[in-house]
């Protein structure tokens, strides 16, 4: 599993992000993936307002300003409107499809959209570790 470090703390009202454990699945050569699922993330804990500033900070470059953020309303009942992430505002809507309960969607404007499973954080590291490698290498 790959671990990323976060950037040096940002402008923010919220807590400095600890490690962020992210997986990504390979980018074709215009930089998007040709699987359903473009990674796969393991927050820490249950607070999306913590764990989505660590994961914002470590993506790609290539991925752009993400502007908006879609969780499953069940897995996340408690999450912001919007957020201030390094100094730029952040929606976040509710995805209630049934089928995408462990899912996170990222909009960057212009750019696309990135869709990243999520594991739940009381997930064993073992199982973990099994659920974010075969996400990344799971064929289109």
């Amino acid at each position: 599993m790959t671990s990323a470090s976060s950037p040096s703390p940002s402008p923010s009202p919220l807590p400095a992000p600890r490690e962020v454990r992210l997986r990504l699945a390979d980018p074709t050569r215009d930089g998007r993936t040709a699987r359903r699922i473009d990674g796969a993330w393991w927050p820490r804990s249950d607070d999306l307002a913590e764990e989505l500033t660590g994961l914002l900070g470590v993506l790609p470059r290539a991925w752009g300003r993400i502007s908006s953020v879609l969780v499953h309303g069940d897995t996340w009942p408690d999450c912001p409107a919007q957020m201030v992430v390094a100094g730029q505002t952040v929606h976040v809507g509710h995805n209630d499809s049934p089928s995408a309960p462990h899912t996170v969607c990222l909009v960057a404007p212009g750019r696309g959209r990135y869709d990243l499973l999520v594991v739940p954080p009381a997930t064993a590291e073992a199982e973990a570790g099994r659920l974010m490698e075969r996400a990344v290498t799971q064929d289109a």
